[in-house]
């Protein structure tokens, strides 16, 4: 079956109907491109047609993108000439692109063309809003829900369809700037307004079939095919043009550093493009994009972020057999900074939330977060009083367990003392249905022992959080040595609701996420007790793509929080603990009572107002800088190791149990190198041998916790990869 129909009426007007068979958003895929080139050739060759309205047969949005596996395909059937074969299909695509745009006008008057427009139901993005760009008038529905815009940029490509080329010229560099290097997303209104679609209407369809019967050959002419064309803002050669591109380069590496190819070569088509007519400007961006996804940090990115963080959204990993696990009445037990987190994004999702804490003013604050987060986001416009009253409603806020009857799931987040979790677990177990699957939201402590408190081991489950809640992506699911199916399928279900991406792994010290980011935090603290300059450990780290380098992460954690991390683990592992370098530095800053932004006074100095002004002086003083520095690429090295290591002790010794979830994790959980596709993808990219060679010679300069793991050692040994070993081909493909 065909994604695109097409239907001629009376009135002489065309309507191609975009309707992917079994998806709920269309999405682009190489039959679409050539079906809906088919019936555009077809309106264009038919006398009695007169315009064309190219729409969507999804009642709530007209696309969500393209089909990457396009791409792929793309590369594997032009084999050794892959880069030939992706240029030359992107070249098709414009050249179909090209085809709408021009709709069979004379090349030197302009006229003679046939109308063509655009309604779009609801959400367009990606290649969903390139295709309307082309088109001569676009439609959106009011509907406020609605997102507009361009991605790409997200997944480490660009707009490669046009989209760039045609945002540049309809709205200029410095305009169009937060939508191609940011993919901002905006309702319809908003989208309007900044120039990405042309009109929103309560009744779409019918005012484009007026436009279109009443358009004159003018109303086809796009700004940069008529005569006189200037650039707005100017070109690169034009004096206001000029510093638009000298601005622009500055913010992309001031906030890439670098680290993001897509980035830097989206501004060289827009940059290159703008020098040179359209058509020659196409292919500039065809150009680049291609060098964008014949880059392996592409592949990663579209791999980690795109294909496998959608794959575990949609339950990859979810227990076969197991019914519907929906959650309808939670228990959030403790109304701290998690608890209250936890609660708001429930009730977000239309749960009734039952939030309990040992007084009521506790409860109440942990309620009045929910509150204060409804605030802002209506002095943003972007919430009513009526959402946040409908919202609030949603949530008890008590000190009586006995509210939580009927609940289908608990989270428990109180301090972080087994004693104080096994206490609240035995009450309120004794309430509860029998039934009902209970979740610890610990980040440290074992799942298997807190289970012990439990009557029900099988029903007790980790459900680990990270802060602030309501904005960070990832959840980490962990099974304790007991946990059932249902359990799993309980959790992932509810991530699931509250819309976040979940990765399940097996019961260890710290989970997943913690094992890999303590080392980093560690061997950057490590680093300052060595003589290294602090400044450099910090922006190694950034110019590698890290949010935060591990200084500065260790701030926003606490100190506290380490030492407490500290002792507890070197108390667990004995003679076998490796930190007591880092620990030097770690305790010296506790015992100064500088324990991190909290108290504005850490790694760095802050202002009165929280901002970071500087490394602390004391820290130098303390730990004197070395006159002789290492290279940056060993510094980066020591930071990207010392995370990669955990992630394959971890896959080898079974607490990951899919790779998938190594790498997504990584990236949403702790802001792993995102340009990297994950430690996983990082290692692949570099090669197992050379990864094995490299790890042999950190190990011989600074110790033991960078030996190479046996399975690394193994997989150098055959020439293998991770995706190749124990990825789906898809993934390995891609």
């Amino acid at each position: 079956m065909t994604d695109f129909t097409m239907i001629k009426d009376a009135e002489g007007i065309a309507t191609i109907t975009w309707d992917a068979v079994g998806k709920t958003m269309n999405v682009m895929n190489q039959q679409g491109f050539e079906d809906l080139e088919a019936h555009i050739d077809d309106a264009l060759a038919d006398e009695a047609v007169k315009g064309i309205i190219i729409t969507s047969g999804k009642p709530d949005s007209f696309a969500g993108g393209m089909d990457l596996n396009v791409l792929a395909d793309m590369k594997a059937q032009a084999g050794e000439n892959a880069a030939k074969g992706l240029f030359e299909g992107i070249m098709q695509i414009h050249t179909l692109m090209r085809k709408i745009e021009r709709a069979g006008m004379d090349p030197k008057t302009n006229k003679g063309g046939k109308p063509i427009a655009s309604v779009l139901p609801g959400t367009a993005v990606g290649i969903g809003l390139e295709l309307p760009l082309c088109t001569h008038r676009s439609f959106c529905a009011d509907n406020p829900k609605a997102k507009i815009g361009l991605p790409e940029i997200m997944v480490g490509i660009f707009p490669g369809a046009g989209g760039t080329t045609r945002f540049v010229r309809k709205m200029g560099a410095m305009a169009a700037s937060p939508f191609l290097l940011e993919g901002k997303l905006l309702n319809p209104a908003r989208a309007k307004a900044a120039g990405m679609i042309d009109e929103v209407s309560a009744d779409p369809m019918a005012d484009a079939r007026a436009w279109v019967l009443s358009a004159k050959d003018a109303d086809l002419v796009k700004p940069w095919d008529a005569k006189g064309y200037k650039m707005p803002g100017g070109a690169p050669y034009h004096p206001a043009g000029f510093m638009t591109f000298v601005g622009a380069s500055a913010m992309v590496n001031g906030k890439t550093q670098g680290a993001f190819p897509a980035a830097k070569a989206l501004l060289s088509a827009v940059y290159e493009g703008a020098l040179v007519p359209f058509d020659t400007a196409l292919k500039i961006e065809a150009r680049w994009f291609t060098n964008i996804l014949m880059n392996p940090s592409s592949s990663a990115m579209i791999r980690s972020l795109f294909l496998n963080k959608e794959a575990l959204e949609k339950g990859a990993v979810r227990p076969d057999g197991v019914a519907d696990q929906r959650v309808k009445k939670i228990g959030v037990l403790g109304a701290g900074m998690m608890g209250a987190g936890i609660a708001l994004v429930s009730a977000q999702a239309g749960m009734e939330v039952v939030l309990i804490d040992q007084n009521q003013e506790s409860a109440d604050k942990g309620k009045a977060y929910s509150a204060s987060f409804m605030d802002k986001g209506i002095a943003r416009k972007k919430a009513t009083l009526e959402k946040k009253e409908a919202l609030l409603n949603l949530i008890t806020a008590t000190t009586d367990l006995n509210a939580l009857e009927g609940a289908d799931l608990i989270i428990e987040a109180v301090f972080e003392d087994p004693k104080v979790k096994a206490e609240i677990t035995a009450k309120v177990e004794a309430v509860i249905p029998e039934d009902c699957i209970f979740a610890s939201n610990t980040s440290t402590l074992p799942i298997s022992d807190l289970a012990k408190a439990s009557k029900r081991p099988e029903q007790f489950i980790g459900i680990h959080f990270f802060s602030p809640v309501e904005k960070m992506l990832l959840v980490e699911i962990i099974k304790g040595a007991e946990t059932g199916d249902r359990s799993v399928a309980k959790a992932l279900d509810y991530v699931r609701q509250i819309r976040k991406t979940p990765i399940v792994v097996n019961d260890a010290r710290f989970f997943y996420a913690n094992r890999c980011i303590i080392p980093y935090i560690n061997e950057g603290v490590r680093m300052v007790g060595e003589g290294v300059e602090p400044a450099l450990v910090d922006n190694a780290a950034r110019q590698l793509g890290f949010p935060v380098g591990p200084l500065q992460l260790n701030d926003e954690t606490s100190i506290d929080l380490g030492v407490k991390i500290a002792k507890a683990t070197k108390e667990a592992l004995g003679n076998a603990y490796d930190a007591g370098a880092a620990d030097d530095v770690l305790f010296y800053l506790f015992d100064q009572g500088r324990m991190g932004r909290k108290a504005n006074a850490g790694y760095y100095e802050y202002d009165e107002k929280g901002k970071r002004v500087g490394i602390w002086g004391g820290l130098r003083d303390k730990f004197p800088v070395s006159e002789e520095q290492p290279s940056l690429i060993e510094v980066q090295h020591r930071l990207m190791f010392s995370q990669c290591l955990e992630a394959v002790r971890a896959l080898e010794e079974g607490v990951l149990m899919d790779i998938r979830e190594g790498d997504v994790g990584a990236i949403l959980g702790w802001g792993f190198a995102p340009w990297s596709g994950g430690p996983l993808s990082w290692l692949d990219m570099l090669g197992s041998a050379y990864a094995a060679e490299r790890c042999e010679e950190l190990e011989a300069m600074f110790g033991q916790r960078f030996k190479c793991p046996d399975l690394l050692r193994e997989m150098a040994a055959k020439n293998q990869s991770f995706y190749g070993r124990f990825g789906n081909e898809k993934a390995a493909a891609a």
